[in-house]
């Protein structure tokens, strides 16, 4: 028989109880006394829902620096990994597993584009793979970012892939069950693999395999320090970029990367079709009226973008963005279904699945795991009416859907530092219903009777 989202899969050796896993979001916890108290608030209702894998957002390999939002919770040093085994011991206790997506934005980070950590931080420069790319550097000269690049030495590039793999050993310290690397969404790992971000001249650029040297450097040096636990890796294509830019990396670009990351030892990928730019492809959806419309945050908004004239101008590209890029079902499916057939590796597929019917279609043709995101904001214990549905009463033909409407309302105010939440109405109203009727309670096991 054809697997399904309640088959239970496994990945070098580690057992998963089924194929749905929380995709990596950013739960901007912050570094203070109560972040793992929020980050276990926030990630363990879906582990006690019965979600197989988390998989925790943007996790900084710097103390400071190279972070892509506010408030995130670092994996920079061995008192913070202390610290993250509570929240790991949490999952575990419900059966579910849970891996650390390290990350650094290089050119995307907050120093060229929050004003306040810009002000905060006035000696901290981007790290660069090379100098940004004209359209860049026309925005800076317009003023809505701010670059003062530290473009990578040699030395340096070693340096910073050696910095992925002591966040890894934390992560190991910490109790997670696997590193997962931001290779997508414009981090520093995209920018060394894209043509449009990368032109550098030694060991490191140029050459297609040049380029995918550093993202080889920074497994080696993971293994170094994680031998036991899987490792995956985000894929990345650009072919949601306006046409103009060029060059870029395509979809048959992104099948050579798969089947390079093969024959690293990778352990699993993620196949993301974006752009070249932090922009609504990675958020398909609605154009976020209430978010930058919401007087709480016009002041953030404010300073955030360096006034609110810019703020207004910023939120009008989001509106053609949004146009652009309207929603798509299943928008990485196509791609993931061809490193499938490119590759032995597992795939997880995610980006606008929201329904079951959906998910055991993908399960076993386009994927070995499925992923959901932006919903678990409106719906933490999403994974209860999702698995198991004959438990619950209903049957696979049902088709539970998530109550996400894809507004987008949840990400614009995370700019500020705001925690990733949903502010639509319309759907807290459906997920209340829900609640109120008993829809995120689990089955009860005979064990458990």
């Amino acid at each position: 028989m054809s697997p399904d989202l309640d088959t239970p899969a496994e990945i070098a050796g580690l057992d998963l109880p089924n194929r749905l896993y929380r995709a990596p979001l950013l739960e901007c916890a912050g570094d203070g006394p109560d972040a793992i108290d929020r980050l276990v608030d926030e990630l363990e209702p879906a582990a006690a829902a019965g979600v197989g894998l988390i998989c925790q957002g943007a996790m900084p390999i710097h103390r400071e620096g190279g972070r892509v939002a506010p408030n995130m919770t670092h994996l920079a040093t061995a008192d913070r990994a202390d610290d993250l085994r509570r929240l790991t011991d949490a999952i575990h206790d419900h059966g579910a597993r849970i891996v650390a997506q390290l990350d650094h934005g290089g050119v995307r980070s907050l120093e060229t584009w929050h004003r306040p950590y810009r002000a905060a931080n006035p000696g901290l420069q981007q790290l660069a793979v090379s100098r940004p790319p004209r359209l860049l550097r026309l925005a800076a000269r317009a003023g809505f970012l701010d670059y003062d690049c530290d473009v990578l030495s040699t030395d340096a590039v070693y340096d910073l892939a050696a910095d992925f793999g002591r966040a890894a050993g934390h992560a190991t310290t910490a109790g997670y069950d696997g590193i997962h690397l931001a290779g997508a969404n414009m981090g520093i790992i995209q920018q060394f693999l894209s043509p449009y971000y990368n032109r550098r001249s030694d060991e490191f650029g140029g050459s297609f395999q040049n380029r995918v040297r550093f993202l080889e450097l920074v497994h080696d040096e993971i293994r170094e320090r994680v031998d036991d636990l899987p490792v995956m890796t985000k894929v990345p294509v650009e072919t949601a970029a306006p046409p103009f830019v060029r060059p870029r990396l395509s979809a048959t670009d992104g099948i050579r990367l798969a089947e390079h990351a093969e024959r690293i030892g990778f352990d699993a990928v993620v196949p993301v079709r974006g752009s070249t730019f932090w922009d609504m492809s990675l958020v398909r959806g609605q154009h976020p009226e209430r978010a930058w419309g919401d007087d709480r945050f016009q002041d953030d908004y404010g300073a955030v973008f360096g006034g609110r004239a810019r703020a207004r101008l910023i939120a009008a590209a989001n509106r053609l963005q949004a146009e652009y890029y309207d929603f798509e079902p299943a928008w990485n499916a196509d791609l993931c279904r061809r490193v499938c057939e490119a590759t032995s590796l597992p795939v997880l597929c995610e980006g606008g699945i929201r329904g079951r019917a959906e998910m055991d279609s993908l399960v076993g043709d386009a994927c070995e795991l499925v992923g959901v995101g932006r919903p678990f904001y409106a719906e933490p214990r999403l994974p209860a009416r999702l698995l198991d549905v004959e438990a619950n009463g209903t049957t696979p033909a049902d088709d539970p859907h998530a109550v996400c409407e894809n507004c987008n309302n949840c990400a614009v105010p995370q700019a500020t530092g705001a925690r990733g939440v949903c502010r639509t109405p319309s759907v807290l109203e459906a997920a209340g219903e829900l609640r109120r009727a008993g829809a995120y309670e689990r089955p009860r096991t005979d064990e458990q009777e």
